[in-house]
Parts: C-alpha cells; sequence; structure tokens
C-alpha cells in the first residue's frame, strides 16, 4: 500500500525539478534572444563602400548622414543633399552646390 507521505515527497520533488527545469529554459531563450539581438545589431552595421569601414550615423544641420569611421568619407542617402543646400540657403555649402549649377 503507497505511503502518503512518500507520495507527498515525490510530488514536492517532481515540482522542485519542474521549476528548476523551467527556469533553465527561461534563461536559455533569454541568452538565445540576447545572442539575436547582437546578431541584427551587426548585421544592420553598414560597411563603407569606399574601404569596408563601418558607417555611422552623424547629424549634420538637422540631417542625418553616414560618416565612415575608418576613411572619414559621407555618404548621403537619397534626398539628404538636396535637403542640406535647401535648408542653408546662401550658406558654403548651398554656394558650391549652386556654384556648379552656374
Amino acid at each position: 500500500m503507497p505511503n502518503p507521505l512518500d507520495d507527498r515527497k515525490k510530488a514536492l520533488e517532481e515540482d522542485y525539478f519542474r521549476r528548476k527545469e523551467q527556469e533553465a529554459i527561461e534563461k536559455m531563450r533569454a541568452k538565445m534572444a540576447a545572442e539575436e539581438q547582437a546578431r541584427a545589431t551587426e548585421a544592420a552595421r553598414i560597411k563603407c563602400p569606399k574601404c569596408d569601414g563601418t558607417l555611422q550615423e552623424t547629424t549634420v544641420e538637422g540631417v542625418t548622414i553616414d560618416r565612415c569611421d575608418s576613411c572619414q568619407g559621407v555618404w548621403l542617402d537619397a534626398g539628404e543633399l538636396e535637403t542640406l543646400t535647401k535648408r542653408e540657403s546662401g550658406g558654403w555649402l548651398s554656394r558650391l552646390w549652386g556654384s556648379e549649377k552656374q
């Protein structure tokens, strides 16, 4: 005949191991999510077309541009040069850009 005390001990032991197993699974999931986030961050970095350095976003006069951390080259996305020249009417950039048109 099964002893109720032994059944209780067995149930508590199984519950303990189930909780430990669940904690281990959650730690593994958190670690995997952190690794995935790190891979996504690395993949999101844009390489410089000139030297294969990494492009860093920089804000110039309210416009976000990309600057290489290696060769210091500046790369503009579509419309950024026009935005800079229009925003700065009479400034050095608009004069430089406008001088090519004359």
